[in-house]
């Protein structure tokens, strides 16, 4: 039986080792141009052209048929989503799942919508990789997800709400009053789904103290953390520094985020996913 694991771009990854794995990208639409968040992308020069355009900006959806053939020819699909709040990529995916279950007998999708994005997701696949290698069962993956789903969390510090603004989802007079004077914001994943501000820091130094605190409120003690950042790699080592202080242990990695991603989490973010 042939297993395949795909995401969108949201996860932060384009491949993962002794697995087949799919990436479908998501697109960030600034004026006339259209960034494909794949492995071709020119981030910096999307940043850029974020940074300095005026106008309207967006994400795009993939489509059915982009997830359709990036199931391949698999006999078993999970496909995990970007938080259906921000994005009609889940809904997508199910189109996308009945599709290909109508024209292949047999053959099972299995879709969850994620309710978060980035390093959480990227938690997503590598537990369902690991179910995989042990030889578990399609449905009791899926079934051993839910329950992980459950034990994992998504926190973040945003450097900028620029591009919430400038995609109609808060007022730009909020947007200007953060990152002026170094203010940060401080939150989470809600349960269903939504960006949830919690805190606003002045400083980075305090919005790592916050996130440290919302750890040990979640019950953090030495679980799996992937630490995402939008060109601040000292923020993220910074951080790692503290939860090995704090914790005893850093049991975890740190990556940089893709498109999608560096569009909600604008340059000088951290996104971190984690199990509690």
């Amino acid at each position: 039986m042939k297993m395949k694991i795909v995401a969108d771009s949201s996860a932060n990854l384009l491949a993962l080792p002794d697995i087949d794995f799919g990436i479908v990208p998501l697109h960030v639409i600034v004026g006339e141009n259209d960034y494909v968040d794949d492995d071709k992308i020119n981030l910096t020069a999307m940043q850029e052209d974020l940074s300095s355009y005026k106008g309207k900006t967006s994400t795009s959806s993939p489509s059915p048929h982009e997830w359709e053939n990036a199931f391949g020819d698999a006999d078993v699909v999970f496909c995990i989503t970007i938080t259906s709040t921000l994005s009609g990529t889940y809904n997508s995916a199910v189109i996308a799942k009945d599709i290909y279950e109508q024209n292949h007998a047999g053959r099972k999708v299995y879709v969850l919508d994620s309710l978060s994005t980035g390093p959480e997701i990227a938690l997503f696949i590598e537990k369902i990789a690991e179910l995989i290698k042990a030889g578990f069962a399609p449905d009791d993956i899926y079934k051993t997800l839910l329950e992980y789903k459950d034990k994992t969390h998504l926190y973040f510090s945003l450097a900028s709400l620029n591009n919430f603004a400038k995609n109609g989802r808060i007022s730009p007079v909020i947007a200007a009053g953060i990152g002026l004077l170094g203010v940060r914001v401080v939150g989470k994943a809600s349960e269903e789904g939504t960006l949830l501000p919690l805190d606003k820091c002045r400083g980075e130094k305090r919005a790592l103290k916050k996130l440290i605190n919302h750890l040990k409120e979640c019950g953090y003690t030495d679980g799996k953390i992937i630490i995402a950042h939008n060109n601040n790699e000292a923020g993220a080592l910074e951080l790692k520094k503290l939860i090995e202080n704090t914790f005893g242990i850093f049991n975890g990695k740190i990556q940089k985020t893709r498109a999608l991603c560096s569009y909600y989490a604008e340059p000088g973010s951290l996104l971190i996913g984690f199990e509690a």
